[in-house]
């Protein structure tokens, strides 16, 4: 099979980035100059920076996990055809559905991608804002696709096209795009939702590109004119030192799992159970912050 010579889109991609952000912050700054954080965009950058270079080595053991299955695992050769590309828009979109919800329902995952929900503001430098570990262990969640046949050079090319999408869903300068499209893709206005810290968003909207995950599995949250999105955390850590911002939570669930006065398997917990899981019963889920707020909410309605 011939191989085609596809570059990293992702360096290609870093002059539209600047542009694009310093417009929209421009843009941001004359609107509402009182709100708009400088630092936090600075922090946001500097993430993604340091993403980019931690990823030249992630990525050597990605590509050397995926050969490995490729080469000697696969169950066909799928080749670089125009319908492959199509197979793999779908495939790669469906793990990385999975992959970004387990991101938020497993405390060790969560550990890394908490990183791209630390900021309270919301615009296109918050696309930026990514782990600096997650690329050493997140990749598990696509080791189906060399296994199916898809060749490692394609997946990567897919997974370039997923972020790029994404980019430009990190905006508030668009409210809604047209109904057949919000019905199908992911949007900022999807996507304003899985960033915000109010209970009744917590958790959903988890799509790459295409919404229908998120509808598919129960995980879909529509955003809500009297709702409007919070961002940041349930818990903000209000910090913009990027190594505090990288590392806070990995140091925080090792401190509690080590702390925690209770059984090994107990321990180990902390690592496995939701964001919020404690081993006495008193930390509050997502879930269970949502059916609180949905359940005030109903009463408050009755009065």
């Amino acid at each position: 099979m011939q191989v085609p010579n596809i570059p990293n889109l992702i360096y290609y991609a870093i002059p539209f980035f600047v542009v694009t952000v310093i417009f929209e912050g421009i843009v941001l700054f004359k609107k509402q100059p009182q709100s708009y954080q400088f630092k936090d965009t600075l922090a946001s950058i500097t993430m993604g920076i340091g993403n980019v270079l931690i990823n030249l080595l992630s990525k050597l053991l990605i590509v050397f996990v995926f050969a490995i299955i490729y080469e000697n695992y696969r169950i066909s050769t799928i080749p670089f055809v125009w319908w492959s590309w199509l197979l793999i828009l779908f495939a790669d979109d469906f793990c990385y559905y999975w992959a970004h919800r387990i991101g938020h329902e497993s405390r060790f995952f969560w550990a890394s991608h908490i990183v791209h929900h630390s900021s309270q503001k919301y615009n296109l430098s918050t696309a930026l804002r990514q782990t600096w570990t997650g690329g050493f262990f997140t990749f598990v969640f696509y080791l189906i696709l060399p296994f199916l046949g898809f060749h490692p050079l394609m997946i990567f090319t897919q997974m370039s096209i997923s972020l790029l999408y994404q980019y430009w869903i990190h905006t508030e300068l668009i409210d809604k795009m047209p109904r057949w499209f919000e019905s199908v893709f992911n949007t900022p206005s999807h996507h304003r939702v899985h960033h915000g810290s109010n209970p009744l968003y917590l958790d959903r909207n988890h799509a790459g590109i295409f919404i229908i995950w998120d509808k598919l599995f129960g995980t879909f949250q529509p955003e809500l004119k009297n709702e409007k999105v919070i961002y940041g955390l349930t818990s903000n850590i209000d910090t913009f030192n990027p190594i505090k911002i990288a590392f806070n939570e990995w140091n925080s669930v090792f401190k509690d799992a080590f702390s925690a006065k209770t059984s090994f398997i107990n321990k180990l917990k902390y690592f496995i159970k939701p964001p919020g899981w404690k081993h006495d019963g008193s930390g509050k889920l997502s879930n269970d912050l949502r059916k609180d707020w949905l359940s005030s909410s109903s009463r408050n309605k009755i009065n």
